[in-house]
C-alpha cells in the first residue's frame, strides 16, 4: 500500500512500544490534517472468546459530540410510522419497495430500523445486510416501535459497535477536525460503554489493548488507565 511522507513521518513519531495519553494521542493524529477530514476510531482487543454466545460483546452508544457525518438511516415500516420516520430524518421509508430496491444493488443508507412487524420482509436481505452490519437488531435496539426517536438518536450520533471473531471491536469516534475536547468525550463516551458491556463469563484481563487511529494515519496504542 501506497504511504504518503506524512504518513511516514508521522510513523517514525510514533514509539510503537509505549502507552500514550489520549490528549497526547489525538494531538499527534492532529499532525496528520490533510485535504479531507479523516474519521477518527478506536480500536479495542478484548479479553473474550466471542465463538461462546455469552461472551459477545455488542452495544450502542450516542457520541456527546455525533460522528461528524450525516447518517443515512433507512426504515421499513409501514401506516402511520412511513410519515413519521421521515419527518425524522428517515431518507426513506417502506417495505416491499426497498427489499426490491437492495437485492438490485442498492446499498446508499448507513443504518437501518425495523419495526417488528416487518422482521419477515426484511428477511428477505438479511443475507445483504447482515454481513455489512446492516440487519436490524432488537438488542441494538434498531427493532423498535419508536421510529422517529430511533431516526433521531442515529442521526444525533448513536452508533452500534459489535465483538468480531477475533475478539476486536472497531468503532468511529469523530472526525480529526472535532476539537480535542470532543474526542476526549466521545473516546470515553465508547469505552466506558464497553466495560458496562462486560460478559460475566468474562475471567481475567476485559480490555487487552486500546489504540487510536485515523483514515490516513497509523495507530497508536492508548494508556490503558483509561479504562479502569
Amino acid at each position: 500500500m501506497f504511504r504518503g511522507k506524512k504518513y511516514k513521518n508521522l510513523a517514525k513519531a510514533i514509539n510503537r512500544n509505549q502507552q500514550y495519553d489520549l490528549a497526547e494521542a489525538i494531538q499527534i493524529l492532529k499532525k496528520s490534517e490533510i485535504k479531507f477530514d479523516q474519521t477518527v476510531e478506536v480500536h479495542f482487543n478484548l479479553g473474550v472468546d466471542p465463538k461462546h454466545s455469552d461472551q459477545v460483546v455488542r452495544g450502542t452508544v450516542v457520541l456527546p459530540h455525533g460522528t461528524g457525518r450525516d447518517v443515512r438511516v433507512l426504515v421499513f415500516c409501514k401506516d402511520n410510522n412511513l410519515e413519521a420516520a421521515k419527518e425524522a430524518g428517515a431518507i426513506d421509508a417502506g417495505g416491499e419497495d426497498l427489499v426490491q430496491k437492495i437485492q438490485g444493488g442498492w446499498l446508499e443508507f448507513d443504518a437501518v430500523i425495523a419495526t417488528p412487524d416487518m422482521m419477515p420482509v426484511i428477511s428477505r436481505v438479511a443475507k445483504i445486510l447482515g454481513p455489512r452490519g446492516l440487519m436490524p437488531s432488537p438488542k441494538a435496539g434498531t427493532v423498535t416501535l419508536n421510529v422517529a426517536q430511533t431516526v433521531k438518536e442515529l442521526k444525533a450520533g448513536k452508533i452500534q459497535y459489535r465483538v468480531d471473531k477475533g475478539a476486536n471491536i472497531h468503532t468511529p469516534v469523530g472526525k480529526l477536525s472535532f476539537a480535542e475536547e470532543q474526542l476526549i468525550d466521545n473516546i470515553k463516551s465508547v469505552v466506558d460503554s464497553v466495560i458496562k458491556a462486560k460478559p460475566q463469563t468474562s475471567k481475567g484481563t476485559y480490555i487487552k489493548s486500546l489504540t487510536l487511529t485515523a483514515t490516513m494515519t497509523p495507530s497508536i496504542k492508548l494508556d490503558l488507565s483509561l479504562t479502569r
